[in-house]
């Protein structure tokens, strides 16, 4: 025992075996980490698991720490991936909270940003949207994404782009407020055509277009309580003022008022709206599992609008499902769809305002209702059995989740069924076709300019776009792909190479098996020269050449003939036109061509245009640039402009003004 920490008591032996319910002899674990389980306290709080790479296994949270996590050490979990799970666990992090509620919260951030390979796990591709209708004499109505504040008033989340639009749209319609930027709203000198077709009042010339600034802001006080849900009182606002004007023989404003009006109803008839009082803000929360994949389909429903719906598909579905049986304070072994829509309501309303009513295809856990109104700090009701017009939404978002589910499913199908036709044509050895991984390579510049390579990544079935890589390519003749190739394979291998050695005899003191990072495939957007050059490279880092496969065009260079080149001597191989495999190839190779131009054209235009040069100045960031170059039109017009006329752009000093002018000259 002496590589035990000194601050262990002696009969730590028994304190281990007492808390684990295990002997001695037959600990899989360290016995400092035993000990440290043993040492937990019986709180509530959260616990992280760590492998052998200190890469995070699982967060869960627990009422009583102790209990919870000694339950993992306890059981004998056999061959399930439970158990496969609690063996590599090797280092193991805890916090201690306040309540369940701090620990849930807790929870599911750490999960949502740490990405652990054992949590349903919800990934967000981007923020959603809202309408906004910014505080000035003649406010506008922008589409918006981003963080909100104070100043300007927000309407939404939205589930998509489109819905926002389409509320733009139906705003215009009947309260014709301004979408312009200001830029172009202040040098106005007529009304645009907006103006012509009723769809703007024309605000930024008001002594032609007559409107003036309180009966705009009528009309934003209407647009408001429409978005709302208060669309009676805007119906009957509307009413009194077309009366009004009638008395008033103001026929035209009166026909006006009218058309609005017919206007608002008709928007109303074909939304169909049926609320009440309590239901202008919902969430409508549907899920479906079915074979190993689950999907959550939220629908919204903002001021009595049903705004339409947004799909979610986790990953490591069946991971969790096992982990329940140990992660759990009771007994009660949950539903996974229970388990998938708790996950997603715990991540999701971390970041994203929560609406007071939610309902749901499933009934959640109590305490999980309690912290999220503890975090909204208003109540949050839940009803998963609902009636009426709530029963009909929820019904819709249940048809859409099954539908988007089923086609996941055939989709995943049929890209399992390209991957091995792909790999038989290449009579590749693979037990797991899943971890398939595909690298390709292209080379793109115009004339030898701006040369730069693309790496894309084909694994799972599909894209992995978060692994491409771009590399800038120097040193080189202009246009020698050849040579362009060869630096970017070497740079590319080289490292892996050195890391697969480091690797191995990590993994020989282990006692384990080696993972190598090497590709099952590498593919060259080239033929019989591209690909003879890339056997050099690999035979010079010692890399087996039989992974390069080279993508020859066919005769006439037409789509559908390609043939495939291999480095180690094989014959070539056409596939077929109609080859599933050619298609996969085919898909993979535009790919890597697509991300080569983008980003040679991005650089061709910084080296051409000054790109971000203005930035590069000390004292400059994107708000100064950005008003340098609306100022002057773009970086020609910055670097034709004098230290004086600089100057003159909000936030320049002379000192700064200088600057610039000597850093362009």
């Amino acid at each position: 025992m002496s590589d035990l920490p000194p601050q262990l008591p002696p009969n730590i032996d028994a304190i281990i075996e007492e808390a684990t319910g295990l002997p001695i002899a037959a600990k899989p674990h360290s016995d400092a980490l035993l000990a440290e389980v043993a040492a937990l306290p019986a709180l509530p709080g959260v616990y992280r698991y760590f492998d052998a790479n200190d890469d995070l296994l699982y967060v869960g949270k627990a009422i009583h720490l102790k209990r919870r996590v000694s339950s993992y050490f306890q059981k004998d979990h056999g061959g399930t991936r439970t158990g496969h799970m609690v063996s590599k666990i090797v280092r193991m992090e805890t916090t201690v909270v306040r309540s369940e509620a701090e620990a849930l919260l807790l929870e599911n951030n750490l999960i949502k940003t740490l990405n652990p390979k054992y949590n349903i796990l919800f990934r967000d591709d981007k923020s959603y949207p809202y309408l906004k209708i910014t505080s000035q004499a003649f406010p506008r109505m922008a589409y918006y994404r981003g963080a909100v504040d104070k100043k300007h008033s927000y309407f939404g989340p939205y589930p998509n782009g489109w819905a926002v639009k389409e509320s733009i749209l139906l705003l215009q319609k009947v309260f014709m407020l301004r979408t312009c930027e200001d830029s172009v709203f202040a040098n106005r000198t007529r009304p645009c055509l907006l103006y012509q077709i009723k769809r703007c009042s024309g605000p930024c010339v008001p002594s032609l277009t007559k409107i003036t600034p309180q009966a705009y802001g009528q009309d934003v006080k209407h647009a408001e309580q429409f978005l709302r849900g208060e669309t009676q009182v805007v119906m009957q606002t509307l009413e009194a003022q077309m009366m009004a004007c009638a008395e008033q023989l103001e026929f035209e404003m009166a026909a006006e008022l009218r058309d609005r009006i017919a206007a608002l109803s008709n928007i109303l008839h074909q939304q169909s709206v049926e609320t009440t009082g309590s239901d202008k803000d919902v969430d409508i929360l549907a899920v479906k599992v079915q074979g190993g994949k689950a999907c959550v389909n939220l629908a919204m429903v903002r001021g009595g609008r049903h705004l339409g719906d947004r799909q979610y598909f986790p990953v490591h579905v069946e991971d969790a499902a096992n982990m329940q049986t140990t992660d759990s304070d009771t007994a009660v072994v949950k539903p996974v769809d229970v388990l998938v829509l708790e996950a997603f309501i715990a991540q999701h309303y971390i970041h994203v305002p929560i609406p007071a009513a939610l309902i749901t295809s499933v009934e959640v856990d109590k305490g999980l209702v309690k912290a999220l109104s503890e975090q909204a700090r208003f109540k949050v009701s839940v009803v998963h059995n609902p009636r009426e017009q709530r029963r009909i939404w929820l019904e819709m978002a249940q048809n859409n989740a099954n539908i988007q589910l089923a086609r996941l499913l055939s989709e995943e199908g049929s890209q399992q069924a390209r991957t091995r036709t792909l790999v038989d044509a290449l009579e590749l050895v693979t037990d797991d076709i899943d971890a398939l991984r595909i690298e390709c390579f292209d080379i793109s510049h115009t004339a030898g300019e701006a040369t730069q390579a693309s790496c894309v990544v084909f694994h799972h079935h599909k894209m992995q776009s978060a692994e491409y890589r771009r590399y800038n390519i120097d040193g080189i003749t202009g246009g020698d792909d050849y040579a362009a190739m060869r630096q970017v394979l070497e740079r590319r291998y080289g490292k892996i190479v050195e890391a697969d050695k480091i690797a191995k005899i990590t993994a020989e003191e282990a006692g384990t098996e080696p993972k190598s990072l090497m590709p099952n495939i590498v593919l060259i957007d080239g033929g019989k020269g591209q690909i003879s050059t890339a056997k050099e490279v690999f035979e010079k880092l010692g890399l087996d050449v039989s992974l390069l496969v080279g993508v020859e065009k066919g005769e006439g260079r037409k789509v559908g003939l390609e043939e495939l080149v291999f480095a180690d001597g094989r014959e070539k191989v056409y596939l077929g036109k109609d080859s599933s495999a050619l298609m996969l190839v085919a898909q993979i190779r535009d790919e890597a061509h697509r991300f080569a131009i983008t980003g040679m054209r991005a650089k061709r235009a910084k080296v051409r245009v000054g790109g971000s040069k203005i930035e590069d100045i000390p004292g400059i960031g994107p708000k100064r640039r950005a008003k340098l170059l609306q100022r002057f039109g773009g970086i020609r017009g910055v670097s034709m402009a004098s230290a004086e006329d600089i100057a003159t752009v909000e936030g320049v000093s002379k000192e700064l003004a200088e600057t610039i002018y000597r850093a362009l000259h």
